[in-house]
């Protein structure tokens, strides 16, 4: 019997499990056929005997034509169930992603089809339908009478670029892996990404630049710049910073939570991070102190600041420092960018700068790499020092054999 209890592990870290049937079937005209299925009883007697079942349908000829009359499930129907299982597993800006990936991409183009019947070649026209399709981001966020010009001057807007569909295949092969999951289909099928793309370029301000945008800053305004600027958090985890999260003894923020569309979760990588704060930063917080409730950044109620309210003080403060930059505005996150740039060009260690800006991975800490200092060509330069007796292991190992012959 080819039978097993198949565990993994979910998004929340739980392990669950299920018994399993896989195995191969040799048709009588020589095709290898093979099957993999959930077990309807989940025991090992059950499955055992759910083969059994399988094989004798397979040589019957009724294998898969045992649904009953029942229609299949379309992509369309199963995605409030996939949503479902998102809100239960991921962020809540996780999930509002998801959604609008799936109204804007995959329900147009797989609503109607059955999951069953998407399989790689539907999925290499997927692909070719959203490499032609043009960006609508950009008109969406557009006052109008800027689209209108936009589109007297004859400005056509931008196809999607690859990093935006390569997240579209994410969740497309995220909802079919949930299907599979759930047995609504028997096997998800490969979903192939586009190849591995370079990371996009960011913007950062110079040690003068930042100093400048301090010293223009609003009053009530200057201690979250400050934090911004040299503790790195996201737009997010400022938003949610609370006065409990401060150390103000050592010197320390706990980075505990974010909030995004005033829903509050963990901090993006779903973990807590300790960010360890220089002394002017904690002067800043210090002298920002009030007493309008739990968050550090408030607005005058002490209910928590929004996305919308933190835009126009840092334009404001930009404008007062004289910052523009061609390729467009500063914003929040280019901040934190200063911050991961900062310590790079300082000889911090990309090791250090992970941690403290909560990266996941050191692949996403490596786009500071270039801006530290050449520490390859100081490494290589020691090679042309006078070595030391006691470092020319050559010379130690020919001194040890002249002394123990």
């Amino acid at each position: 019997m080819s039978v097993r209890l198949r565990k993994w592990q979910n998004k929340a870290g739980k392990v669950e499990e299920a018994w399993q049937v896989d195995f191969m079937f040799h048709h009588p005209d020589g095709r290898r056929q093979r099957v993999v299925k959930f077990s309807p009883v989940q025991t090992r007697r059950g499955a055992e005997q759910y083969e059994r079942e399988l094989r004798a349908s397979l040589l019957n000829g009724t294998f898969g034509k045992e649904n009953n009359g029942e229609r299949p499930m379309t992509l369309a129907e199963f995605a409030p169930r996939f949503l479902t299982y998102s809100e239960n597993n991921n962020k809540h800006s996780s999930v509002v992603s998801k959604s609008q990936i799936l109204e804007s991409h995959i329900l147009p183009f797989f609503g109607e089809m059955a999951l069953a019947a998407i399989g790689p070649a539907e999925m290499e026209d997927f692909k070719a339908v959203m490499r032609k399709k043009k960006s609508a981001a950009r008109a969406r966020k557009e006052a109008p009478t800027r689209a209108a010009l936009r589109k007297r001057n004859g400005e056509e807007p931008k196809p999607l670029s690859l990093k935006i569909i390569n997240n579209v295949l994410t969740v497309l092969s995220k909802l079919l892996a949930v299907a599979e999951e759930q047995r609504v289909i028997e096997q998800a099928p490969r979903v192939r990404l586009f190849a591995k793309l370079p990371k996009p370029p960011f913007d950062f301000l110079t040690f003068e630049e930042a100093e400048r945008l301090l010293n223009a800053a609003e009053p009530e305004w200057r201690a979250l710049l400050l934090v911004a600027l040299k503790a790195g958090l996201r737009q997010g985890e400022l938003i949610g910073l609370q006065w409990g999260d401060v150390d103000f003894q050592r010197g320390k923020l706990h980075v505990r939570r974010t909030i995004w569309r005033g829903v509050s979760g963990l901090p993006k990588g779903g973990r807590e991070r300790t960010v360890e704060l220089p002394g002017s930063a904690v002067d800043a917080l210090k002298g920002h102190r009030h007493l309008r409730g739990p968050y550090v950044f408030c607005q005058e109620d002490g209910r928590p600041l929004t996305d919308g309210l933190l835009k126009l003080p840092l334009r404001r403060a930009l404008q007062r420092a004289g910052i523009t930059r061609e390729q467009g505005r500063i914003g929040w996150h280019d901040l934190r960018h200063t911050y991961g740039s900062h310590l790079a060009m300082r000889g911090i260690p990309l090791t250090v700068i992970k941690e403290l800006m909560g990266h996941a991975t050191i692949d996403m800490t490596e786009r500071y790499a270039h801006l530290s200092p050449d520490t390859r060509r100081e490494a290589v330069g020691v090679l042309d020092r006078p070595s030391a007796p006691a470092c020319d292991i050559r010379a130690t190992r020919m001194e040890e054999a002249a002394n123990h012959p």
